[in-house]
């Protein structure tokens, strides 16, 4: 994806002036000029002024995070049920509450979380075989995972397709969920079993049915949504490649939880693999 770039250069002070902060200059000019017109808060700090201060834009630096989505149940040789997944950033801090603004209507919000979504989506490409992405007539399709539908209604809008939209990401939309009835046994059942009653919710689009996909989703918890709709897709003739979300919320404990790893240019450290048992931050609205 080519970015074009000013190469202003204003120098009618001593020492000169970069484009950058000439940019920099000029972009908060414009914000100052926007707040009168339309109040804003900081969604990270509520800082007046500043959908997003700096500071805080900073702490939404792509900080990517990589594990493994296994499914219980299911060959994963044969059916290549366990699946790479690399989220963009920890869930928490500046991220989750810029998150939530998100949720909440303020899409103004896509354009700074985008970056860590596409370096995701970038760290998971090199990860699967060459060819997986783009080999001629079997080129995998970016495939969002639909939230509630009640939340879908009352958003107008679903946040992983904007920031992928946002992101450059082309996505294909293929995946919406059934109306379900209330299973007063979920919680006890097995994770296989809470597996298999969850994929029959999804309705697959028949035009998957032999494509290859890699799963969209902004926040993952436990991964159980991402893991019934994988085995839809399996059992609709698609072949999950894997998953990538915007952030990722650590869970320490339990049959469905993810062992993540931090990654960087130069550092590779266990994210999620400590004996810290508390993870009661959980997916919200």
């Amino acid at each position: 994806m080519a970015v074009a770039s000013s190469g202003l250069v204003h120098s009618g002070h001593a020492g000169g002036m970069t484009a950058m902060t000439a940019m920099t200059w000029w972009r908060d000019v414009a914000l100052d000029a926007w707040a009168i017109v339309a109040p804003v808060n900081c969604a990270g700090c509520s800082a007046p002024d500043r959908a997003l201060c700096t500071s805080c834009r900073l702490e939404l630096r792509p900080r990517p995070l990589r594990g493994v989505l296994e499914s219980p149940g299911e060959a994963r040789v044969a059916e290549g049920a366990a699946l790479p997944i690399v989220a963009g950033l920890p869930y928490d801090g500046v991220a989750r509450r810029a998150v939530l603004q998100l949720k909440h209507g303020r899409t103004e919000l896509a354009r700074p979380l985008a970056p860590a979504l596409l370096a995701a989506a970038e760290l998971l490409w090199a990860t699967l075989a060459p060819g997986a992405i783009t080999e001629p007539g079997r080129a995998a399709l970016l495939v969002p995972v639909p939230g509630s539908a009640a939340g879908a209604a009352q958003r107008g809008f679903e946040p992983a397709t904007v920031l992928a939209l946002r992101a450059g990401l082309q996505v294909a939309r293929g995946l919406r969920r059934a109306p379900r009835a209330r299973d007063a046994q979920q919680k006890s059942r097995a994770l296989a079993a809470r597996l298999e009653r969850d994929a029959a919710q999804w309705r697959v689009s028949a035009r998957l049915a032999g494509r290859r996909v890699v799963l969209l989703d902004d926040v993952v918890t436990s991964g159980g949504t991402l893991r019934a709709a994988a085995r839809a897709l399996r059992n609709a003739g698609a072949e999950p490649l894997g998953c990538v979300a915007l952030a990722a919320t650590p869970r320490r404990a339990g049959e469905s939880s993810i062992h993540w790893k931090f990654c960087g240019d130069h550092d590779e450290r266990l994210g999620d693999s400590d004996a810290r048992q508390d993870y009661g931050v959980t997916k919200e609205a």
